[in-house]
């Protein structure tokens, strides 16, 4: 006789959790049944796309427990909020919606509310929810996602708050419901955590050390992806070029997209992040010759001084990123470079901002994060003389209006082509239709409905900064 029968959970992943999800079904239908309507749930993400991911699952899972997924708040049954906390300013925004949650939780004391993600792994704010915020009920961290069934049940047959956070893991749980935004592409974690310990990020501490999923399982996964109708795949990892590494049988980065380029029916191939240090120039020449792989690199430049990128501890300079750079575009002439730029890092200069300016104006980013450093407690770089906040602002604002103009000037050379697009959405501009290019640019064009998930051609007619305006064609 087995577990299930013996009414014992599974010991072995995914099983156990797939046999949780069957107990929450039970307890959700029978409080449907008592409301006489559904019960609704609904998840707010904040960060990254590795995030995004995460809150797929949750989605996933709740749609399988038997909740009717909405957007909208107010009318929700079950909350949760997937954080991000590599700025103070999304930490500060999850207490100020904890605020609001408590007075609405006064109205409707069956509204279960859990937070989960990067947040939840600093002992900081756990100590603060439990004195602040006792009306949470679940808590857990980004190690256990796959948990959720779990430590719901867990949270339905109890009435104190449910608190689970591992420091760190080297499980990795893949095979339970996910609740895609798109049909047609589909983001496909290929590792998890950081090793690069740069002195003003978080994330090695909350997602803990680089782990990567065996190929067969994300060559699988593709696969069944394909099977589904998915044509574009966005391959996830704080640090992609490092695939691999740990792996019992090591495969290099390069090796998993020659192998995902062989997946029959799959037609996009997209990546991030790139680590300037770990690019290789075996990727340039795969990303050159492949037939799959989009035409858009994110190599994050964070800044343009030598002497801020050894404080940060990014392990190159800006030589070495230029001459990466203008590899890179020798190569492939075609492709979209984007990147991420953090201006006040503390003890930058006037001097070290114009060496930012410069790579910015050697470069030619096709769009830029740009970022107003952030002091996050826990990293060495809060330890360092900060740069006064009106500086920052002035370099911040120089800063975005030299990445908008070439931007802006990158976008208009591509004006007249015919490219393929990959449909995705009623555009916000009325009867128009919006998808990607394989650059990443957004572009909107006169279409119907029926073309979503499709690929189609599109002459661009109009640069508008970062998007365009296209006409289809037949």
């Amino acid at each position: 006789m087995n577990n299930i029968e013996n009414n014992m959970p599974p010991l072995q992943e995914p099983d156990r959790q797939l046999y949780f999800i069957e107990k929450c079904k039970e307890l959700v239908a029978k409080k449907s049944e008592e409301l006489g309507r559904p019960l609704r749930a609904v998840t707010h993400t904040l960060g990254c796309q590795m995030n995004a991911r995460d809150s797929e699952k949750l989605m996933g899972i709740l749609e399988k427990i038997g909740y009717e997924l909405t957007e909208d708040e107010d009318s929700a049954d079950f909350v949760i909020y997937n954080t991000c906390t590599v700025r103070d300013n999304a930490n500060q925004k999850v207490y100020g919606r904890l605020g609001y949650l408590k007075n609405y939780k006064k109205k409707n004391p069956d509204l279960m509310i859990a937070m989960c993600g990067c947040m939840m792994q600093e002992q900081v704010v756990i100590d603060k929810i439990k004195k602040s915020y006792r009306f949470v009920d679940l808590i857990f961290g980004t190690h256990n996602v796959f948990k959720l069934a779990e430590l719901l049940y867990e949270r339905l047959n109890s009435d104190t708050m449910i608190i689970d956070i591992w420091e760190g893991t080297n499980e990795i749980v893949e095979d339970l419901p996910v609740d895609r935004k798109y049909t047609f592409k589909s983001g496909v974690n290929i590792m998890y955590g950081c090793n690069n310990f740069c002195t003003y990020c978080i994330v090695p501490y909350v997602r803990g050390r680089e782990r990567s999923r065996n190929p067969e399982d994300i060559i699988n996964e593709i696969k069944r992806l394909v099977s589904e109708g998915v044509k574009e795949v966005m391959l996830l990892g704080q640090n992609v070029n490092s695939y691999g590494k740990n792996l019992e049988n090591p495969m290099s980065f390069v090796k998993l997209l020659e192998e995902v380029e062989k997946i029959e029916g799959l037609e996009r191939i997209r990546f991030m992040t790139s680590h300037p240090k770990d690019l290789s120039e075996e990727l340039i020449q795969v990303m050159k010759k492949s037939k799959k792989i989009c035409k858009h690199l994110h190599l994050p430049l964070q800044s343009g001084s030598s002497k801020v990128l050894k404080a940060m501890n990014r392990r190159y300079d800006k030589e070495r990123y230029l001459s990466l750079a203008s590899r890179i575009k020798e190569e492939i002439p075609d492709i979209a470079l984007t990147t991420d730029i953090i201006v006040g890092f503390p003890g930058e200069t006037e001097e070290d901002f114009e060496e930012t300016l410069d790579v910015v104006s050697k470069v030619r980013y096709d769009s830029a994060f740009t970022f107003i450093y952030s002091k996050r407690t826990g990293t060495p770089a809060a330890a360092m003389e900060q740069v006064p906040e009106e500086v920052s602002k002035d370099r911040f604002q120089r800063l975005l209006k030299l990445v908008q103009t070439i931007a802006a000037e990158e976008c208009n050379k591509r004006v007249g082509q015919v490219e393929e697009v990959l449909v995705e959405e009623k555009s916000s501009r009325e009867g128009m239709m919006s998808g990607r290019l394989s650059t990443n640019n957004i572009v909107h064009f006169d279409g119907g409905e029926d073309l979503i998930g499709q690929i189609v051609k599109v002459q661009l007619l109009e640069a508008k900064g970062f998007y365009y305006i296209g006409k289809l064609v037949k």
